[in-house]
């Protein structure tokens, strides 16, 4: 079965389908999401308090890297494989390339779940890979057109690095990193000891936007969805091959796999919707929030653990 927490994603998403007026007021999703983020930050950065190393800057590396790549590949499978057209690619690309942050917080539960061991570096990898495939696609697609990009690229600089839940995550990194667990106790443990609450409901409202988007969902998108299906078992494996290359601990490695399976559905349509105007977002958003991020909440990140372990 999966996790407890993700029963609550199921739950919102039945409920969503079944149109039942259950729904989460927009000030506690803020308040929830905000919560979340912040707790995310301190948990990374309190484990990285003191121990910081040169091997840390290798993982960055292979970690960026990653980032970089993906979308790169993506492009081209998208136009041959899934038929979709110059702007549409570029967007999927984008928002598979960029990461799931409520991905990324199921897997560190999972993770504490089955207790496997974790390094506080994980936070870092959800940073990373936020920006890359964003920055990639668009200007694979400034360059489609033979038009400069130095206005947007600074536009979306300052919209990734102003973004609400990057500041909390690269905070609370920061706090937790210089506080450590004995000094920041007397603020980190009720946010700590109630992790998985917010979680649940977090995911409650998650399932409740994804069942709007699967309502929306037609035949003819059929290979949007097959892709959406096979691209995050296929991606997983850039992170646990990353993760046997680096020497991860499991936790960490099934942290990175699970990120590279993810989609963006915050950060990514915000950016491609202002850049690529004649991209559809809702095409975009169906596959990252109705399919994959559903998959890997219920099915992906204990596959991706298990991938680890025979490769391992």
């Amino acid at each position: 079965m999966p996790d407890i927490v993700a029963m609550f994603f199921v739950l919102g998403v039945v409920s969503g389908l079944l149109k039942s007026d259950l729904n989460l007021p927009k000030a506690a999703y803020d308040t929830l999401s905000l919560l979340l983020m912040l707790t995310i930050g301190l948990k990374g950065g309190m484990a990285l308090h003191g121990n910081f190393s040169p091997a840390l800057m290798l993982e960055v590396g292979v970690v960026l890297a990653i980032g970089f790549i993906i979308p790169l590949i993506l492009i081209p499978l998208l136009r041959l494989l899934v038929g979709l057209n110059s702007a549409n690619a570029i967007s999927l690309a984008a928002h598979y390339g960029s990461v799931s942050a409520g991905t990324f917080a199921v897997a560190l539960a999972y993770t504490m779940t089955h207790r496997l061991e974790t390094g506080g570096q994980v936070t870092l990898y959800l940073v990373l890979l936020e920006l890359p495939a964003l920055l990639v696609a668009l200007s694979f697609y400034q360059l489609t057109r033979n038009q400069k990009a130095e206005f947007q690229l600074k536009d979306l600089l300052h919209e990734t690095f102003t973004n609400r839940s990057v500041v909390l995550l690269v905070g609370g990194l920061i706090i937790g990193a210089l506080y450590g667990y004995d000094e920041g106790a007397q603020v980190t443990q009720l946010l700590m000891s109630s992790f998985a609450v917010v979680l649940a409901l977090f995911l409650l409202e998650m399932g409740l936007v994804a069942s709007e988007t699967l309502r929306k969902v037609r035949w003819h998108y059929w290979r949007v969805i097959t892709f959406a299906v096979a691209a995050p078992i296929a991606l997983s494996f850039f992170g646990i091959f990353a993760a046997v290359f680096l020497g991860l601990p499991e936790g960490s490695a099934v942290i990175l796999a699970a990120l590279t399976a993810s989609a963006s559905y915050i950060a990514a349509p915000v950016a491609i919707r202002n850049a690529i105007p004649e991209a559809d977002i809702g095409l975009a958003m169906l596959a990252s929030l109705g399919v994959t991020f559903p998959f890997n909440v219920l099915v992906g990140i204990p596959m991706y653990h298990q991938f680890i372990l025979w490769v391992g």
